[in-house]
């Protein structure tokens, strides 16, 4: 142990599985901060081989871990390109790589585990800034993304191998570089008879479509625009020492203005081709501005403006389906997870704007998993993938020109 606590890096004992050399059986932790900044989720996951080539996922420990409030206001700063400058990204960088350690540790011990009984730890990072589309320069097409916490300093804390920065690969291909977890929906919740949407609502909202018997390349996903991060950006402004809309209490008790709904529902990104993605680059700070601004001219009520963020997170939601899904698919329930999923407010509008269409809305907890752990348990799996040098990636998702193996590997 060194003086924070952590097992530095050395010899490894024997792995998972390894009592048989089958390495049937195997010890995974995933780890995910998402664009609302919350914190670092960890997961620790028992995977076995299952039929058809399809893993077994056991869900052996999950905790979020707040950043220190001094952390997290960096990592906002660090969302302005102009504030980015080398030294501090580069601060930031090592600092969520011990952050990201101790939470690993700490789910490893919550798990009733060793360290030397992990095999993998996947790490998503977190992204900092995300350029998705081609930008020409010097002749070449580049597209780049910029996720932090560094793999390596998990890896010398823990004394197990890291998988991170899994975007840029598929992004060398063409690709997005995002979704990932599509991935890992394909493997774990495709059913033979219904076709499916996983829609996650983070920061970010973005759905996957799963084809009732599909194959990978019938897969497809997409951001689908604003998930929390509109809505936390206002309540933030309006409600000092109030971060996020607890429950929906204060979209409930306001009134959708019709008039500021209709346009933001003309932003372009809502009309854009398939593959696509997007971030805090379009819904962040400047976009809150916009909406605070016509708040303060048109003497909006603060639950008002609260409660059309939340109308457009739904809308943006039952507009991609209407658009993108149902002239192909015509899907017979949608699972709702990420913390969007635990605001009623927003669920109900949800509602209004799929049960008439026959899709049916529930939770992660509806049919026995977790909206929380379910992006640290994707990235738990990914890193599995990573290790064993097996591609993990849907190009037909992210719009790569191959599939790819993701992932950045750290001994």
């Amino acid at each position: 142990m060194n003086a924070n606590g952590l097992r530095a890096a050395g010899p490894r004992g024997r792995r998972a599985g390894e009592e048989d050399g089958s390495r049937s059986v195997r010890v995974a932790i995933g780890l995910m901060s998402g664009t609302s900044v919350d914190g670092i989720d960890a997961a620790a996951i028992e995977i076995r081989e299952g039929d058809g080539g399809r893993p077994q996922v056991r869900l052996l420990s999950f905790e979020n871990v707040p950043y220190p409030p001094a952390v997290r206001e960096e990592i906002f700063a660090l969302f302005d390109p102009s504030a980015a400058t080398v030294d501090r990204v580069g601060r930031m960088n090592a600092l969520l790589g011990e952050l990201y350690a101790e939470a690993a540790l700490s789910a490893i011990r919550r798990a009733g585990l060793e360290p030397e009984e992990v095999d993998v730890v996947g790490s998503h990072g977190q992204t900092i800034y995300h350029a998705p589309q081609p930008h020409s320069s010097q002749g070449y097409e580049l597209r780049y993304t910029v996720q932090i916490g560094e793999g390596a300093v998990i890896a010398a804390r823990t004394g197990i191998p890291c998988v991170s920065d899994f975007r840029v690969a598929d992004m060398a291909w063409g690709g997005q570089g995002a979704p990932l977890v599509p991935f890992t929906e394909y493997l774990l919740y495709g059913e033979p008879d219904r076709t499916l949407l996983l829609q996650n609502i983070g920061g970010i909202g973005n759905v996957t479509v799963l084809p009732a018997s599909c194959a990978p390349e019938e897969v497809y996903a997409f951001d689908t625009g604003p998930g929390n991060m509109v809505i936390d950006g206002v309540v933030s402004r309006l409600f000092p020492g109030m971060s996020m809309d607890v429950g929906g209490a204060r979209a409930k008790e306001g009134n959708v203005d019709q008039e500021l709904l209709a346009q933001l529902q003309e932003e372009p990104y809502f009309a854009q081709a398939l593959p696509k993605s997007t971030g805090r680059e379009l819904f962040g700070a400047a976009y809150v501005d916009r909406l605070i601004a016509y708040r303060d001219e048109r003497g909006l009520p603060p639950n008002d403006l609260v409660a059309t963020a939340t109308k457009l997170t739904a809308w943006s939601i039952g507009d991609s389906y209407r658009r993108y899904i149902r002239p192909k698919h015509s899907a017979a329930a949608m699972i709702v997870g990420g913390g969007g999923s635990y605001n009623p407010t927003l669920l109900g509008m949800l509602k209004e704007e799929l049960e008439p269409m026959g899709v049916q809305v529930m939770t992660q907890e509806d049919i026995g998993q977790s909206s929380d752990a379910k992006e640290a348990i994707a990235f738990a799996l990914l890193a599995d993938y990573a290790i064993a040098g097996r591609p993990n990636s849907l190009p037909g998702v992210t719009g790569a020109r191959r599939a790819a193996v993701l992932g950045k590997i750290s001994y």
